[in-house]
């Protein structure tokens, strides 16, 4: 069996045994999961890993890679926050944590823009060459500390986080539109939990935490006081 047959059959296994058993249902994100090649947005030490069940490394050196937020997040959990997100096609989109592209080339082809911030510069650069290559138009890799969001160009329909936080920044928050939506993971090891917070037209919040995970941290975000009383 020649290779490009071998990356389909695994790419197949990874919707339908990884993607679609985490209540990944939606036709259109299972049709864009196998549209776009993921194995071209993996570092080429780790591309025999693209389909696995994994965090992947963007880095050599995979501690430095989990220290500093620089993984690709496990198959399942980009599609099912992708899913989650309920992106529209006139929606404008900001991502904190480009890593290698891959999270903003998918928002891209849900959405009608995407800007993604990255403040590492060999990530950003690679995340520009990595959308480039995918013939990804309408998203933007911007060298900046994602903490800060873009108040300059906000409000944002969508507003999403590709690592873990502990918190979810206020300053964040007041930079989506009413309606929008605001994607995270929250929380501490062991216990994360995906996190979406709609902002309501009256500047109240919504918080819906439905399911669990984990991921490595974005850097630049404050951690929660663990000071009680």
């Amino acid at each position: 069996m020649n290779a490009p047959l071998d990356l389909e059959r695994a790419r197949f296994n990874m919707i339908e045994q990884q993607i679609r058993p985490w209540d990944v249902l939606e036709l259109d994100i299972l049709d864009l999961l196998g549209a776009l090649k993921r194995e071209d947005f993996v570092p080429p030490a780790h591309q025999a890993l693209a389909f696995v069940d994994m965090e992947i490394p963007l880095v050599e050196d995979a501690e430095d890679a989990a220290r500093n937020g620089l993984c690709m997040l496990p198959p399942r959990v980009e599609a099912r926050l992708l899913q989650d997100a309920a992106i529209k096609p006139a929606d404008k989109v900001l991502e904190v944590g480009a890593g290698s592209g891959y999270m903003a080339a998918l928002l891209a082809r849900r959405a009608e823009r995407v800007v993604t911030l990255e403040r590492h510069p060999e990530m950003a650069k690679l995340a520009r060459a990595n959308l480039q290559k995918a013939g990804i138009s309408n998203a933007e890799v911007r060298e900046a500390d994602g903490a800060r969001g873009l108040p300059g160009e906000a409000p944002f329909d969508v507003i999403m986080l590709s690592g873990s936080v502990a918190e979810v920044p206020r300053v964040l928050l007041d930079q989506l539109k009413p309606g929008g939506r605001l994607v995270a993971i929250v929380g501490d090891d062991p216990v994360m939990r995906a996190t979406f917070v709609t902002r309501a037209g009256d500047g109240t919040f919504e918080t819906r935490q439905p399911w669990d995970t984990s991921a490595p941290r974005l850097i630049g975000f404050p951690e929660a006081s663990r000071f009680r009383f």
